[in-house]
Formats: structure tokens, C-alpha cells, sequence
């Protein structure tokens, strides 16, 4: 069976979310909310994309390409030029979809393993029984290498960055220089289309190990949620299992369980993005940091953290720009929790959520009892933390 690429365009704007375009005839001129339609490639193309899958079976850890580039296709155009994401959506999205009241968009760790982490979502979603009211979501960050393992099929317009400068939010090496995080704007401004989704009410974002990096910064300083919540859409921030997170000064946390300002002798990257505000990038431009810190912490943010995610084991960020924030994966999570209550005492409403024994593990993470509720609100987390 031949595997059909499909195309996605929108047009409209929004501030400076970026558009996605190819062409679109109007009778009476553009309508308040973007437009999508879904067009199928050639089939030169679906035939090389399934040849190519039937012969590459080398399983990614993370230091080679992927096994297969996702079936969607998402141009994204902003000022800088114009280029195209690859990935998974589980409808048809070009369609009016009044069914769907939840989407959930997941995002993949530095394997860039999109097909996994849509499956394990799948599963998640499927157990709760609420697959008929829910659009699933799974965009892959490409890497230059990635694309050198598809040499039968036309790769030149799609997005790819150079290894891990997704995860900060960079720009793309090619095909123009735009922004991971305005290829998750462009995502958000369709869901925010209410001719295409008329009644969805929450949009849950979830990453874990480097996409929980992505994610976390992204929810600093990421456009998006403004234009969703504008159309009465609620956003979610699902952050499991990073190995590092943004902190807004240069205070880190102590071995007495404070926090004090760190000393740059011992590290001189240790403020700078990812880790810090200093030196961020192009798309976050001239904003205050102050002014998002506040925003950040009004918004809905679940740290989903495995108690047993306590080695270095998985490509832990081993900087000593991440030791800083703490020894492993959990300790950091926890510690990052409790900086942000302590700066913001009066009005930190962020949840920090356990999940028992799990390690480093994306699929046992989504899958426990506190990722079903953190993803579909479905059945209770009783390991809640303070």
C-alpha cells in the first residue's frame, strides 16, 4: 500500500506567529481564522518514502538518523523565508473536525523518535477511551544527518537544524532560518482555526527528555497560547524528565536545599540560553524576561518527574551548565519547582507530579496513572508533590 505525503497550507496571520501558504481562492476575500487544506504529493514520492522504510532498520539512539520521516508535511513561512516540518496527525486536519474537543501534541527527546512517542500517546489516550474527541499530534525536529539517509526523495524545503538547537528553540540551518518554536506557533495558530475545530477546549502540550527541554522553554517564551486563548482555548504544559530548565537569574540551588547566586568561575556558561536568559535566541528578540517569568508562572504547567530517573544514563545533559541546576533528571526537576514557588510565592499555581519508579522511560511515563490525568484528565494523580 502506497504511503501518501500530504501537504498542509494555512493563511491568515496572527501578530508574529508565523503563516503557512501555498495557494487558497477566495470569493469574497480571506475569512477571520486561517484556512487548511491537505493536498497529496506525487507518487514518485510515496513510493520512494515506502521503499525507503522497507529498508531502513537501523533502531536510532539518538547518534544516527531517523528510521523514517513522518507522513505530513507543514510549510511554515515567516519574515526569514519559508520551510517544511515533518509530521504525524492522527485526522485530517484540513477538514472540519466538531468532534474533537482535546489535541495533544508530543515531542519527541534527541533520538527525534516522533513514530515512538506518537505511539505511546496513542496508547495513553486509547486507554482513557477518549480517542473519538481527541487529535494526536507528533512533530519531528529533522537533523542535517537525518536527511542523508533519504537520498530517493525530494527533502530540499524541509526544516532541519543542526544537532539539539531544536531543543533551544534555534533556528533551522535550512532551508531558511526559522525558529522550532515558530514551527509549534504555526501548529497552534491551525488548532486555533475554528472553522477547522469548532469545539476543542484544550490543547496539551507534552515533552519529555529533550523534548521536555523544548517544552519548557517554549512555555516561557513561546506566542502561541495567546491566539488559542483568545478563542477560548485552554493550553496545558506537560513537561517530563528534562535534563535541564531556564532559570530566570543567576541563583541555583544549594546543597542546603536553598538557592544562592553561582559562582561564574566555576562555570562560565551557566547563565547563558538554555540555562539562562543571557544570549537567547533570535525569536525570543527584545522582550522582557521579567515580564515572561510572570506570564510563565500564571501559566498551566505539569512537571511530570520519574523517581527513578537518578542516572546518568540516556544522554543526560552532563554540562557543568546542567550540574548546576542539580546531579540528575529528578533532582533537577524538583529543584526547578521549588525556585519558581520561591520566587513567586503568592500566586504559583505550576503542579509538580511523581511518578513512582519510573526511570527514564517515555512510554511508562504518559502511560502511568499520573500521565493519563495529565493528558487526558483521566483518573487521578496521587503523587502529587509540594
Amino acid at each position: 500500500m502506497r504511503r501518501m505525503v500530504r501537504y498542509l497550507l494555512l493563511i491568515g496571520s496572527f501578530a508574529a506567529v508565523p503563516s503557512v501558504a501555498l495557494r487558497v481562492c477566495f470569493a469574497t476575500g480571506p475569512p477571520a481564522f486561517p484556512v487548511g487544506a491537505i493536498q497529496p504529493k506525487g507518487n514518485a514520492e510515496s513510493s520512494s518514502a515506502e521503499l525507503l522504510q522497507q529498508s531502513q532498520s537501523t533502531v536510532n539512539d539518538g547518534s544516527g538518523p531517523v528510521k523514517q520521516i513522518a507522513d505530513e508535511r507543514l510549510k511554515v513561512t515567516t519574515g526569514r523565508g519559508s520551510g517544511v516540518l515533518s509530521l504525524y496527525v492522527s485526522l485530517d486536519w484540513s477538514k472540519s473536525q466538531p468532534r474533537v474537543e482535546r489535541a495533544i501534541i508530543v515531542f519527541h527527546g534527541g533520538a527525534r523518535n516522533a513514530e515512538d512517542y506518537r505511539d505511546s500517546v496513542k496508547r495513553a489516550i486509547e486507554s482513557t477511551g477518549r480517542s473519538t474527541n481527541t487529535i494526536l499530534i507528533a512533530p519531528r525536529f529533522l537533523e542535517e544527518q537525518d536527511l542523508t539517509a533519504f537520498p530517493f526523495l525530494p527533502t530540499g524545503q524541509l526544516l532541519r537544524w543542526s544537532s539539539g538547537a531544536w531543543e533551544d528553540g534555534q533556528d533551522a540551518l535550512a532551508p531558511a532560518p526559522i525558529s522550532s518554536f515558530e514551527a509549534i506557533d504555526a501548529i497552534l495558530k491551525i488548532l486555533g482555526n475554528k472553522h477547522l475545530f469548532p469545539n476543542l477546549r484544550l490543547v496539551v502540550l507534552a515533552g519529555h527528555s529533550g523534548g521536555g527541554q523544548t517544552l519548557q522553554r517554549y512555555a516561557v517564551v513561546g506566542r502561541g497560547e495567546e491566539l488559542l486563548r483568545k478563542v477560548g482555548v485552554h493550553v496545558r504544559y506537560v513537561v517530563a524528565n528534562p535534563s535541564s530548565y531556564v532559570y530566570f537569574n543567576d541563583e541555583r540551588p544549594t546543597s542546603d536545599g536553598r538557592f544562592a547566586p553561582y559562582k561564574a568561575s566555576s562555570c562560565a556558561a551557566f547563565n547563558r540560553w538554555k540555562y539562562g536568559v543571557v544570549n537567547s535566541p533570535p525569536y525570543v528578540a527584545n522582550r522582557s524576561f521579567r515580564e515572561m517569568e510572570d506570564r510563565y508562572v500564571s501559566r498551566d504547567v505539569i512537571y511530570l518527574l520519574g523517581t527513578a530517573d537518578t542516572t546518568a544514563a540516556l544522554g543526560m545533559d552532563q554540562s557543568c551548565a546542567a550540574e548546576a541546576e542539580g546531579p540528575f533528571r529528578y533532582d533537577r526537576g524538583i529543584n526547578y519547582f521549588h525556585y519558581l514557588a520561591s520566587r513567586h510565592p503568592g500566586n504559583f499555581k505550576q503542579r509538580l507530579w511523581y511518578v513512582p519508579g519510573v526511570g527514564h522511560d517515555q512510554h511508562k511515563m504518559f502511560n502511568s496513572s499520573c500521565g493519563l490525568s495529565a493528558l487526558s484528565d483521566f483518573g487521578i494523580c496521587a503523587t502529587k508533590g509540594k
